[in-house]
């Protein structure tokens, strides 16, 4: 996973809330408009859907991404009421489908951002820290030439760890689709670091 911040870029989610999930109590005083619940449910979740839109936004600028996290957020306590706790899907799946399909949907009203520029720093540490940063801006230059739907599936696998029925669900795609989104993905970000390690 990356923790480093690059400059549209949030760390992966923190180890206290990754994978975990708010009580039914929460859940249900949220839903009726509880401000203390409904305060709990973005403390909660915020860190992954900041990871999730920021990945998928990487190059659009802090504004946009902190707008579809927000909007992400209205869209959830707008919708709250009909999410089915001990359904199908976890909360936590059906906060980041909302929030991948938000992402999407900025992606596909804005063009292309040109990739950004790969800062060259060094510092007392020498070349390992440079070599990390390199590594991390192709991952992300390499993400962001990735169509929306592939960037979607790709985000939510490996960096949300969702299994295929869960992606299928989220993106409202059938699971050969995930898989070959998936593939697609990955052949097409192998090949992008292979011709940045070629150059290098």
């Amino acid at each position: 996973m990356l923790a480093e911040k690059q400059d549209d870029m949030l760390v992966a989610p923190s180890p206290q809330t990754d994978g975990a999930e708010i009580d039914d109590r929460t859940l249900r005083l949220a839903a009726a408009g509880d401000r203390a619940a409904s305060r709990v449910l973005v403390e909660m979740y915020q860190v992954r859907v900041f990871a999730l839109v920021s990945r998928m936004l990487a190059g659009r600028g802090r504004a946009t991404i902190e707008d579809a996290a927000q909007d992400t957020f209205l869209q959830v306590f707008l919708r709250l009421g009909s999410f089915a706790p001990g359904g199908a899907a976890r909360l936590s799946t059906w906060i980041l489908t909302i929030a991948a399909r938000r992402a999407i949907d900025e992606l596909r009203k804005q063009r292309p951002a040109l990739l950004a520029d790969v800062e060259r720093t060094s510092d007392a540490r020498g070349d390992d820290r440079a070599v990390r940063r390199e590594l991390i801006a192709a991952i992300e230059g390499a993400l962001r030439e990735l169509s929306p739907e592939l960037r979607a599936a790709f985000l939510l696998r490996e960096y949300h760890g969702l299994d295929y029925a869960a992606i299928a669900s989220a993106l409202s795609i059938d699971l050969g689709t995930v898989k070959s989104r998936l593939s697609r993905a990955r052949a097409a970000l192998r090949e992008r670091l292979a011709e940045v390690h070629d150059a290098g």
